[in-house]
């Protein structure tokens, strides 16, 4: 059963993130017609298909807290939603009066988009593989696009596997996770051109012994570092005395001796570009997944933390000028969301 609950000031879960003519102008063109006065919250809602802690959505979940913490939004969510049951909290949380629904509707895209088109005067902020679509303008689209940082743990992973055998577990070969792997296996190409990958994918978002399961067959055949897309992942490493490489969020403090590098991802400038349009009634349909870059402030490469010092410094030195370029846009990443495969 889909949990709904209210998010506190703080969050229970201690972890880890215009003029007349102008507003005449936003009516005519189709967009929200309503700008929300700027001493009031907006009433927002995330509805997630797994729980808060699993890494993407927990980004998510902690950029809405922080807007929250701010007095920017009020924030209500919805966890363990399952796809066919998505449509109907989408429209629970549409009559209930709120102003900004929030989640990621990547297994329900056809139904999510019937649902936000009955409710013109909402705005939908929602993960998706597709684009947006001109003719709902109330449902703009986001995803994490990482690959800046992924890249970068990609030149730490090639510098610090010695045998030249990285094992990449994902959930689904989706763009959103087959981008950041291919850019993860160019950075790690960066430092050994001659790296091999094994990749699989579990068919799961959320099915930490399965991928556990995956990783151990990948040590087993040679792997000594691990691309932890999903959990479960970086458990296989630690058991078995390897170096793993994290996404989304920083698990080194849970894998302290296990976890060398982290492509993070920072929802705020997302979920902050939306408030804001929200607000002064200038909400359309758009793709927010630019937001999601490094020179943005969408991701970042997390600290080394335990593994300082013991990073080879040709990767240091690659990685410091590689992070320059691509914050000033003379280096841009590629963006490749074709399924990647074994090497």
């Amino acid at each position: 059963m889909t949990k709904i609950k209210t998010a506190a000031r703080l969050s229970r879960r201690q972890f880890l993130t215009s003029t007349a003519a102008g507003a005449l102008a936003v009516a005519l063109a189709g967009v929200l017609p309503d700008p929300v006065l700027a001493a009031d919250p907006i009433k927002v809602a995330g509805i997630y298909t797994v729980p808060v802690e699993q890494q993407w959505v927990s980004r998510i979940h902690v950029a809405a807290l922080a807007a929250q913490e701010r007095g920017d939004i009020t924030y209500t969510f919805s966890e363990n939603t399952s796809n066919t049951d998505y449509p109907r909290v989408m429209r629970e949380y549409a009559e209930q009066g709120h102003k900004l629904i929030i989640g990621e509707i990547f297994g329900v895209e056809a139904e999510a988009r019937e649902v936000a088109a009955d409710y013109p005067d909402v705005a939908f902020l929602m993960g998706s593989s597709f684009k947006e679509d001109p003719s709902l303008p109330n449902l703009a689209v986001f995803d994490n696009y990482i690959q800046d940082a992924s890249y970068l743990s990609g030149i730490v992973a090639g510098a610090m596997s010695e045998s030249g055998n990285i094992g990449m577990v994902g959930g689904f070969p989706i763009p959103e996770v087959n981008r950041l792997m291919h850019a993860f296996m160019a950075g790690a190409r960066e430092m050994n051109p001659d790296i091999t990958f094994q990749v699989s994918f579990i068919g799961s978002w959320f099915d930490p012994p399965k991928a556990k399961e995956t990783a151990f067959a990948m040590i087993e055949n040679g792997a000594d570092m691990l691309y932890a897309e999903r959990f479960g992942v970086s458990d296989a490493a630690k058991e078995k005395g390897i170096l793993a490489i994290g996404n989304v969020i920083d698990t080194q403090g849970d894998y302290p001796d296990t976890v060398v590098a982290s492509a993070l991802w920072h929802f705020e400038p997302t979920l902050d570009a939306a408030i804001a349009k929200v607000r002064d009634g200038s909400f359309v349909a758009a793709d927010y997944g630019t937001y999601s870059f490094m020179k943005e402030g969408g991701a970042s490469l997390a600290p080394f933390g335990t593994f300082e010092g013991k990073i080879p410094q040709a990767a240091l030195d690659l990685i410091a000028s590689r992070t320059a370029a691509i914050k000033d846009g003379s280096y841009v990443v590629e963006i490749n969301d074709a399924e990647p495969t074994s090497s």
